[in-house]
Order: C-alpha cells, then sequence, then structure tokens
C-alpha cells in the first residue's frame, strides 16, 4: 500500500510538472487569449486542472483549511459539471482577465502543496481512483491546451509565430498504402473494469461482445500528399462525394483544404500549413492533419473505401504495442507534428500516435453502461450524443492515454484537434 500511495504521489508531481512545461514557452498574453468558443485560454486549462482536484479531493476530504479563499474560483473555472453550481459560459473564457497569470500561478501552487500533504498521509482507496482521474483529466488539458495555442497562434496575420523552434527535417517517403486483412467473428471490446486493475474511463467499458465480419485496413494514415490528389480531383466540389450535413457545412465554412492549410499564390500546386514550429510547405509524405470527420469519409468516398468502425479498429489494434508518435516535448527532435509512417512492413503502421483516426461510429454508451453517481458521472456520459469516437492518440497525446479501448470523441464537423485518416474496406 505504501508503494502504491508513492506511485500516486509520483504521478500527481509529474502530471502537474509536464503542463507548465507545456506552458512555459507561452507568454502572458497567450495564454489568456481564446481564439474561438471551443477552445480555451492556456491560463484557463491551468485553472481548471487545479480546480478539479481542489472541487474533489481536497474538498471532498472535508479538511476545509486546505481550501483556497477564493469562492469565485469555482464558479469561474467548473468547466460543464452543472450539479456543482453555476459556472462562466465556455466562450466567454478569454474576457476573464482576472484573476492574474501570477494568481492562477499561486493557485496551482496551494493546490500542489495540500495535496503533497494529503497524498504524504496517504488516503482511502475511493478517494485515491479520484486522484488518479484527476491526473488523466489533466493529461487530457495538456493535449487541449496544444490544441488550443495552436489555433490562438494560427490567428496571428501573416505569418503565425511558432511555439517551438524545433528544426524539421523533410519526411520519407513511407510508400504506398497495402492492405492488412483482419478476421471477422466474435470479439470481446471494451475493458472489463472488475477485472483489469490498469487506469480506464468509464466510456470504455463494460466489455462486450461484438460480431464482425472479415476486413482490411490500410498500413498507413492518408498522407497530404494523397489529400492533395483528392482537392486537385476536385474533392471539396463534389457533392456526390459528401454526406448531406458535411457538404453543406463544408459550404457555409468554405473548406477547400484541410484546417491550418494556406495556398500558395505564387505556385497553385503548392500548399503551406501552419504548424506549432510555424509555417512551412506541406510535406507530401507526413498524414494528412486537422481534418474533420465529414472530410475524412469523402475522401473515403473518393478513394473507393471507407471509414472503420470503432470495433474493428480495437480489434486490430489489440496485441499491438501502444507506441508511436505521441507527446514527448523532451525528446530531441520532437515537433509537435504528425511524422511519415516509416517503411512499409507488412503490419499495421501509426496506430498509435501521429493523428487521431476517424472511425464512423457514433460516441455510444456500451451496453451496461451507467453514469457514475454524483458530479464525477458527467464526466463522459453527458457527451453521448452527436458526436464521432475517434481511436489511437496523435502527437499531442500524453503516452499514458495510448491503449486499444481509448475512446475518444469529437463532433464530426470539428477540425481544430489532430485528427487524421485510415481507411478500411470490406473482406466478406
Amino acid at each position: 500500500m505504501a508503494s502504491e500511495a508513492q506511485d500516486l504521489a509520483t504521478r500527481y508531481a509529474d502530471v502537474r510538472a509536464r503542463t507548465e512545461r507545456l506552458a512555459a514557452p507561452l507568454s502572458p498574453e497567450d495564454q489568456v487569449v481564446q481564439s474561438m468558443p471551443d477552445a480555451s485560454p492556456t491560463k484557463w486549462h491551468r485553472a481548471h486542472t487545479t480546480w478539479f482536484f481542489a472541487e474533489f479531493v481536497l474538498h471532498a476530504d472535508g479538511t476545509s483549511d486546505r481550501m483556497w479563499d477564493r469562492p469565485e474560483y469555482r464558479f469561474l473555472y467548473n468547466s460543464y459539471y452543472d450539479a456543482v453550481g453555476a459556472r462562466h459560459p465556455r466562450p466567454q473564457r478569454g474576457l476573464v482577465t482576472r484573476p492574474s497569470m501570477s494568481e492562477v500561478a499561486d493557485y496551482r501552487a496551494h493546490v500542489d502543496k495540500e495535496m503533497t500533504e494529503l497524498l504524504a498521509g496517504g488516503v482511502e482507496p475511493s478517494l485515491a481512483d479520484v486522484i488518479m482521474l484527476g491526473t488523466h483529466h489533466e493529461e487530457q488539458h495538456q493535449e487541449l491546451l496544444l490544441m488550443d495555442i495552436k489555433h490562438a497562434l494560427s490567428m496571428n496575420p501573416a505569418v503565425g509565430p511558432a511555439y517551438s523552434d524545433q528544426v524539421v527535417v523533410p519526411a520519407a517517403d513511407p510508400g504506398p498504402a497495402n492492405w492488412v486483412d483482419v478476421a471477422g467473428g466474435l470479439a470481446d471490446v471494451g475493458v472489463d473494469h472488475l477485472a483489469d486493475g490498469r487506469f480506464s474511463f468509464d466510456s470504455e467499458g463494460p466489455q462486450h461482445e461484438v460480431r464482425l465480419y472479415d476486413f482490411a485496413l490500410a498500413d498507413r494514415l492518408v498522407t497530404a500528399g494523397e489529400w492533395i490528389e483528392f482537392i486537385a480531383d476536385g474533392g471539396y466540389q463534389r457533392p456526390e462525394l459528401w454526406k448531406s450535413d458535411g457538404w453543406y457545412r463544408s459550404l457555409d465554412e468554405g473548406w477547400t483544404a484541410p484546417e491550418y492549410w494556406r495556398p500558395d499564390p505564387d505556385d497553385a500546386e503548392r500548399w503551406w500549413i501552419h504548424t506549432l514550429t510555424g509555417i512551412r510547405s506541406v510535406d507530401p509524405h507526413e498524414p494528412v492533419v486537422h481534418v474533420s470527420h465529414y472530410e475524412a469519409d469523402a475522401y473515403a468516398t473518393w478513394a473507393g473505401a471507407r471509414l472503420p468502425t470503432e470495433f474493428e479498429w480495437e480489434r486490430a489494434a489489440t496485441g499491438l504495442a501502444p507506441t508511436g508518435n505521441v507527446l514527448d516535448e523532451e525528446r530531441a527532435g520532437f515537433s509537435f507534428h504528425p511524422a511519415a509512417a516509416g517503411a512499409a512492413t507488412g503490419e499495421l503502421r501509426q496506430m498509435y500516435g501521429d493523428c487521431w483516426e476517424w472511425t464512423s461510429s457514433a460516441y455510444e454508451p456500451y451496453p451496461g453502461f451507467s453514469v457514475a453517481d454524483g458530479a464525477i458521472g458527467e464526466y463522459n456520459g453527458k457527451f453521448m450524443s452527436g458526436q464521432q469516437v475517434l481511436r489511437g492518440g496523435c502527437v499531442f497525446t500524453p503516452p499514458a492515454h495510448s491503449r486499444a479501448t481509448y475512446r475518444n470523441f469529437f463532433h464530426p464537423h470539428t477540425r481544430w484537434h489532430a485528427s487524421g485518416v485510415r481507411l478500411a474496406t470490406n473482406r466478406h
């Protein structure tokens, strides 16, 4: 038990430190801006993740002298937990200039001090579970922090400023995509929360059985070069390729290419891309990234294929090592951008990292799923409507979130997250 408590304390400290490292390259002005309603300021992410521990751990511990003496923080930094109380509207988070950056830093330091003391004294298993959830929650916000600041920096006129000064080396050609056959049959999917002692979110279970038919997955992600061919063939102007909702969304928002792509005014065949290392030419060998589910589905139709279901993806990923180009900001050469797949091996490539992979599956509860009691029950269940599942993780995803059962979800029109495309086809 002592070793488990120490492991939890170490994990808490490591996760909190990473958030501060990710925020460190940003100026105070960078950290307060909100570039669209779906995004949040870096300052808000730093405060909200702290609020989670203050609200659900320190407040639940019942030790009042551990609490922060600014009650307005409960209103400002609650995200969507209606059971906790009123909250500041999400689209207006960028208008909150007070508390200041230094006050938010003090808030984080205070909660970290109290959490460290609490963990040193030992906590009950139920509270330890909430703390573990809080660390995974903060890792989700580390990914959001990078997604959101990428969007904010892209709003700067002319040339978007860089988050990182890492020099990007041109990618090697990954070669043509090949099909990898996967046998159908009955498959167990999801997590057995009672039998599996590792952390997982409630929406990853209960484990249940599904019927799959023989299928095949592309052995790598769709590349930017292949997407340029889709554009050149009129992919954004051909309604027969698109679902109706996607077609009209594309027209309304003027989509002609993935998010962050900009046409070269002097060369009709060349594209530029905004990345966290600045503006550069689109590398045709890298995976295409920042496309919506609607675009992914239209591309799959154009290519004579389809998107995989989330259960097909999980079946194919089960047994593969959950490693890949995920968030590792301290690794030499890490560029905060998807990398090329590498040479073909006859097996699946890029199943983890680089880009979240859109599936054709709606984000719905598994059979037997039930929402937990209290405000914590609002974590996932309330979002199971109108959203699509993505699998595999991306270059902004912390390594602890790479597993075959992890279900990410976004609305089908969204593009600012690092999402890409893996094709599937029938074999029955």
